[in-house]
């Protein structure tokens, strides 16, 4: 049977990777005082927030090095014979490309690897409809064109309660955080072609929420065999509540929840919501 992997961008909860018999290859967080931690591994995301919010400076994600691949896909393919290796966006991380240059190094055909030009539960996502299609029985070309297929149609709208952590981390400037901040203003994020632009500015938390919900309707034709993915930086609540709206008014196949890991959740900070479908 095709082993599926990922990293740990993909915000996957340690039962659902089980449960699909998805591999999960951590990425490394170091913080401000030198330590360094395999993402969700070493350090939970409850583990990695408090100690986030004690820092001064953001801590720094590394993608893991080829060798760490290698020896994953060398596994795969003594176990299984083949694999298919879905990876967090290359606009975001370099684990796409050192997960390339390990298959390269093994020169094999029988591994695939999927730039998932997404992150978090949108990562997430390919990786369960993967592991779902893998044990359809589908051989390992259709089941890479499937899911880039499923890529192609993905969509991920995020929104973070502060701008701080977004303006540390350079993807926007001081002044723009600042008037963000003073003028309350929520902006919605969305990925395009694996890199993050903004959609929608709103006043206030609510709004910004509400559109998100709204914005199912507007952008999935068939959201009754979506899976939905909301992953959060610490705001349990507001995201239930979330869901429980996205339930009433879609009834998608499935919603999962998780906790943002140290990947996204450095940018995202204190009540980031990230939305994929």
């Amino acid at each position: 049977m095709i082993r599926v992997i990922t990293d740990s961008g993909c915000d996957l909860p340690m039962e659902v990777l089980v449960e699909n018999q998805i591999e999960m290859v951590p990425l490394k967080v170091t913080f401000e005082d030198g330590e360094s931690y395999l993402d969700r591994v070493e350090i939970s995301p409850s583990e990695f927030r408090e100690k986030m919010y004690r820092s001064k400076e953001l801590p720094k994600t590394a993608a893991p090095d080829p060798n760490t691949f290698m020896e994953v896909f060398r596994r795969a393919l003594n176990e299984a014979g083949e694999a298919v290796c879905i990876c967090i966006s290359s606009g975001l991380s370099s684990t796409y490309q050192s997960a390339m240059l390990a298959r390269d190094m093994l020169g094999t055909e029988k591994v695939k690897i999927i730039d998932s030009l997404s992150a978090s539960l949108g990562e997430g996502i390919l990786a369960i409809r993967a592991a779902e299609l893998v044990r359809q029985g589908l051989p390992l070309n259709t089941v890479f064109e499937m899911i880039i297929n499923y890529r192609d149609n993905l969509k991920t709208v995020f929104t973070l309660d502060t701008l701080e952590n977004i303006v540390k981390g350079g993807r926007l400037t001081k002044f723009q955080g600042l008037v963000g901040n003073i003028l309350d203003i929520k902006p919605l994020f969305h990925g395009v072609e694996g890199k993050v632009e903004v959609l929608e500015k709103l006043r206030g938390r609510r709004r910004a929420l509400r559109r998100m919900v709204s914005l199912i309707g507007e952008m999935s034709k068939e959201v009754e065999k979506c899976i939905i993915g909301l992953s959060h930086m610490d705001c349990l609540g507001e995201v239930t509540e979330l869901k429980n709206e996205i339930e009433r008014l879609y009834k998608p196949a499935r919603i999962l929840v998780a906790e943002m890991g140290s990947t996204l959740g450095t940018y995202a900070g204190k009540g980031g919501i990230i939305m994929a479908f």
